[in-house]
């Protein structure tokens, strides 16, 4: 490289100084500037993450104060809803249903032999009401409700609905011990004990019609009696498949399930 000359003049000045550059104070400060320059970049290259991070420390540093908040309300939460399910098994026990499993802070149920079962008290079978002579004799329609204390449905017929399990009657929510009356006159079909219905009893109408009563507690009637609409043929019950005291109403014509609402007019 030839000899490089710079020459510096200041206005207003009438001197001007010059710098000579010789060839190998040129090359030296090439190398010197490309050394630099690659240093720098390399610089960016693996530092630059490092310093980003270092700069979204104080965000994540909010999230993390953020999320332990979040988790302190969900604790909250969790242990209100543990006393609402712990009323709710008390409630459920003093109508006769089932205790709840007693659950572990690991949220482990214990095994269904150590759940603790809230026992209705003691409850006296009492003999059906007299017929009501105003009510005819013989087998009828079922047309009448057979609760006479309020209730509340909780489950309605569906059949042939994928998205629903298949129910063939409804459920009506009401305290053990309730009368269950007869929808319809007829005949005692069947009575006995069932896995998913329970204590059930089964009446024989006119015109192909059947009407079941599941989960009862008591059956005051028996296999082949005759009763009017109207008559008292059980009390309601928690028993069979079943989480809480409710009657399972249930009506058929030949064999298949009907919506009670269709038919039953008096009493609802």
């Amino acid at each position: 490289m030839r000899e490089l000359t710079i020459l510096i003049h200041r206005d207003g000045a009438l001197a001007s100084k010059q710098v000579r550059l010789a060839g190998w104070l040129q090359r030296v400060l090439l190398v010197v500037g490309t050394v630099l320059a690659v240093a720098l970049v390399l610089g960016i290259v693996l530092y630059g993450p490092i310093v980003t991070a270092a700069a979204r420390a104080p965000i994540l540093q909010f999230e993390v104060n953020r999320l332990r908040a979040e988790n302190a309300r969900v604790a909250d939460l969790a242990r209100r809803l543990d006393e609402v399910e712990a009323r709710y098994a008390h409630l459920r026990g003093m109508l006769g249903g089932r205790g709840l499993p007693e659950v572990t802070r690991d949220s482990t149920p214990h095994p269904a032999g150590d759940e603790h079962l809230y026992v209705a008290p003691p409850m006296l079978a009492r003999a059906p009401a007299p017929a009501d002579t105003a009510t005819p004799a013989g087998a009828t329609a079922p047309s009448r409700w057979p609760l006479s204390v309020p209730s509340y449905r909780t489950r309605g017929l569906a059949q042939g609905d994928p998205s629903q399990e298949s129910h063939s009657g409804l459920d009506l929510a009401v305290p053990v011990g309730s009368d269950v009356r007869a929808s319809g006159g007829g005949t005692v079909e069947e009575t006995g004990a069932d896995s998913a219905y329970g204590l059930f009893v089964l009446i024989e109408h006119s015109g192909g019609y059947e009407t079941m009563y599941g989960h009862l507690s008591r059956v005051l009637v028996n296999l082949g009696d005759a009763v009017r609409a109207g008559q008292v043929i059980a009390l309601t019950g928690n028993t069979g498949r079943s989480t809480a005291p409710h009657l399972h109403f249930e009506i058929r014509q030949r064999g298949r399930s009907v919506d009670p609402l269709t038919l039953v007019r008096e009493g609802r």
